[in-house]
């Protein structure tokens, strides 16, 4: 059992938003919970109920009302939503047309901006307007290859008010990481900033542009916004224009947003693609929408008073996710560049400034922090922050504990879980519940989280497969150029039929707290017994002289041994003693099993583009298996220092 860490007073638990929430489900169903754990089972017993619940909860705004919350659900895929419903996706986000600050922007270059709701609805007014001029219409397809600005939001919004489809990739995806996304689905529209910042230096968008424009025959407008210069030459690239240039300043009325099914598609995100061409998932307008505002409202807590800050780029879902908070009236804190750049603190005080109450991060971000020696709340005012999110990957105890003792001791840390599959989360955070170090606090409302083992059986406090044993409204609609559904089908139900298999490895203990232990696809099996790479990383970045490290499973003589690659601080090397000291740790902190039997000092621990560590390529990179989509990675170069290694060769 973790150890206690925080738990809400009384007094925060009854001006909560689930507080709220459960009032009105007892009062409405005549039923009597006063505890989290009570509230999810109904959510889950009762699918219809909770999703009707959490529309009104939401105040969703739609055109014409559903007539059933869902025709099935037992079924899945193919479950429908809300059927007989018509909304619009960027109505509902900027219902509030105010002087309250919508969007506050900063930058590496230390130019910050904002805007209120109001300017915001006049600026995603000017850009809708010049896209229905040019003919885009509902279904079509508009791309963002954009830093974090305000104007990769208005463009989406644009585009979402008119019905037309948004994906976006961040500027450090090469060229053919661009390719092998916006290449798949042929947009109409490219919007791009004309450089970016980062670790101080100036790059350049515009030549990637221009290659990629050469293989992308649909698109049929560039808007180019200048971000690193004024005034960016454009003129060799084709139907270029400047984003002041593009947007219209006709606005003499309301931006007409299309009234749309629940299910109409709203955004295309992706899969990493290390194994192949990345996986184009389709989701849905409603879907994204009552996902998120439940995230947002009930587990997040978050009221119109709120500062939101996720750090984030364009290329990962939790930009979405962000963004959603616009529903909820928050304003919206976006920061573009290196969040270690000139130095550690750069976030921190960006928080104190902007009196941030609910900072969102990564576990690697926060493992990168402990290592740099800043303790944030001796340097920094933190009075307005209230919850600290972290996502991308299990954060140690360590990690916990760190965010207790050095950035503050009475704050809700939300480890949060979930996926760009559904663009939200299974497991989150629980605004009237406790943390304790290493889990997460709760399953999602609505979400049937299960842990399956071996045979496909529902196991507590042990380990077993993430299912999701009843549909969710943000789960993708259909995957693109994928008419049979075999692609659909194949990543998610082909081991349980009717079930959602994530991919994840998670524990759910007696309390409903779950612990994440990585990815199922690589789980070490040495001498059959299943492990998660997660209980080894835990061990690993307890010790000071690690930066990073990645565990694999190497086929050996007809069994499996745990191969743990270590990349170390600056000024430290690989010692036998620090070999026998990283052992001992994990022989008496996880179990002899996750014992590695090599440890490998490397250059560096090969990431995809969304910073998430790739056990599988290394594995395969080791085991002579070709890297399908090495575009994927941010690092791919490292691969061939993997391939070279002798000692995998020794016993």
């Amino acid at each position: 059992m973790g150890k206690l860490l925080w738990k809400p007073s009384q007094a925060q638990i009854q001006q909560s938003n689930m507080y709220r929430f459960m009032t009105e489900v007892n009062q409405t169903y005549g039923v009597n919970f006063s505890e989290f754990p009570e509230l999810w089972q109904w959510s889950v017993d009762n699918i219809s109920e909770f999703w009707k619940e959490m529309w009104r909860f939401a105040a969703i705004k739609a055109s014409a009302p559903f007539l059933t919350v869902i025709d099935d659900a037992h079924k899945m895929p193919g479950a429908k939503w809300f059927e007989g419903a018509r909304l619009n996706f960027a109505e509902n986000l900027l219902r509030y047309r105010d002087d309250q600050v919508a969007l506050i922007f900063r930058g590496e270059d230390q130019v910050r901006r904002q805007l209120t709701y109001a300017e915001l609805y006049s600026e995603v007014a000017g850009v809708a307007a010049s896209l229905k001029k040019m003919g885009v219409v509902a279904g079509d397809r508009v791309a963002g290859f954009m830093p974090n600005l305000p104007e990769s939001i208005i463009a989406m919004l644009a585009a979402a008010s008119i019905g037309a489809v948004w994906s976006s990739c961040s500027p450090d995806f090469g060229i053919k990481g661009v390719l092998d996304r916006f290449g798949q689905i042929q947009p109409k529209v490219l919007f791009t900033a004309n450089g970016y910042f980062f670790k101080g230096k100036k790059l350049d968008c515009l030549e990637r542009i221009r290659d990629i424009l050469k293989q992308i025959a649909s698109v049929e407008r560039v808007v180019v916004v200048p971000y690193t210069e004024k005034n960016p030459d454009i003129a060799d690239i084709p139907n270029a224009m400047i984003y002041d240039a593009f947007k219209s300043t006709d606005i003499r009325s309301e931006i007409e947003f299309t009234q749309l099914p629940f299910d109409h598609p709203l955004y295309i995100m992706y899969s990493s693609g290390t194994t192949g061409l990345p996986k184009c998932m389709v989701q849905s307008a409603g879907g994204i929408l009552i996902q998120q505002m439940k995230e947002h409202l009930l587990h997040t807590d978050l009221k119109r008073k709120d500062h939101i800050f996720y750090f984030t780029t364009c290329g990962w879902m939790m930009w979405n996710w962000l963004t959603c908070a616009l529903s909820v009236g928050a304003t919206v804190i976006l920061y573009d560049g290196n969040p270690f750049h000139p130095g550690p603190e750069v976030l921190w005080q960006m928080a104190q400034d902007e009196k941030i109450s609910v900072f969102g991060t990564s576990a690697g971000y926060i493992a990168a922090l402990m290592n740099s020696g800043l303790k944030p709340r001796r340097k920094f005012d933190l009075s307005p922050l209230r919850a600290l999110l972290s996502t991308g990957s299990p954060l140690s105890m360590e990690g916990f504990d760190f965010v207790y003792q050095e950035i503050k001791p009475d704050i809700q840390l939300a480890s949060i879980s979930g996926g760009t599959d559904i663009n939200g989360c299974f497991a989150l955070g629980n605004p009237i519940g406790a943390v304790y170090a290493g889990e997460l606090q709760c399953r999602g409302l609505g979400m049937k989280v299960e842990a399956f083992d071996e045979t496909g059986k529902s196991v507590c406090n042990r380990q077993g497969e993430l299912v999701c044993t009843a549909p969710s409204p943000s789960m993708p609609i259909y995957f693109w150029d994928d008419p049979d559904g075999k692609k659909y089908h194949s990543a998610y139900f082909d081991v349980y039929p009717g079930i959602w298999r994530h991919g994840d490895y998670i524990e759910i203990n007696d309390r409903g707290g779950v612990i994440i232990y990585g990815r199922s696809d690589a789980t070490l099996n040495p001498g059959g017994v299943r492990i998660g790479t997660a209980e080894i990383y835990r061990q690993v970045e307890m010790l000071d002289e690690v930066e990073d490290s990645l565990v694999v499973g190497q086929n050996w003589k007809n069994d499996v041994r745990v191969i743990l690659f270590v990349k170390m601080m600056a000024g430290y090397h690989l010692t036998d003693e620090l070999k026998h000291r990283i052992r001992n740790t994990i022989r008496i902190n996880a179990s002899p099993r996750h014992v590695p039997a090599k440890i490998i000092e490397v250059p560096d621990v090969p990431y995809t583009l969304n910073m998430k560590k790739v056990e599988l390529a290394v594995k395969k990179t080791i085991q002579g298996e070709e890297v399908l989509n090495k575009d994927a990675l941010k690092n791919p170069d490292i691969l061939k220092y993997y391939a070279e290694l002798t000692e995998l060769q020794e016993d």
